[in-house]
């Protein structure tokens, strides 16, 4: 993975990316690219849930992987979802922990859970790439 500015996709799923140094202050890039591309699919109310999504993921991956870059993709699979991902280079699968309600660590996948309508990860040969899903609502 090299280093860019957020790309859209040229065919397929309507989807943007951006790859980001796997590093804490790359959760503040990765919530501006959700709440970007959310306006420009004008589903501007998913954008407190879904930004605190993408931090919970961005944070997972620097602070569980020895990777040096994550990369981050918002998609919509189909026009009532959105899908955020966070890619990396490892190989070790998330791991949602029963948070211990005095605990200052541990919530991360918890909160996506609780967040997202579902969520999962996708192993692949090099690393894997770990996912929620969004409702968007219906009016």
């Amino acid at each position: 993975m090299s280093m860019n500015t957020a790309r859209a996709a040229s065919t397929g799923t309507p989807r943007y990316s951006e790859t980001m140094p796997c590093e804490p202050q790359s959760a503040r890039r990765a919530r501006r690219l959700i709440h970007t591309v959310l306006s420009v699919w004008d589903v501007r109310e998913l954008a407190d849930t879904a930004t605190l999504v993408v931090s919970e993921l961005v944070g997972n991956s620097v602070q569980h992987t020895p990777c040096a870059l994550l990369r981050v993709t918002i998609s919509r699979p189909v026009p009532h979802r959105v899908k955020i991902a966070v890619t990396d280079k490892s190989s070790t699968a998330p791991d949602m922990a029963d948070p211990v309600a005095e605990a200052e660590r541990g919530r991360g996948l918890f909160l996506v859970d609780m967040l997202s309508d579902r969520w999962g990860y996708d192993r692949h040969r090099w690393g894997k790439t770990v996912w929620a899903e969004l409702e968007v609502p219906a009016y």
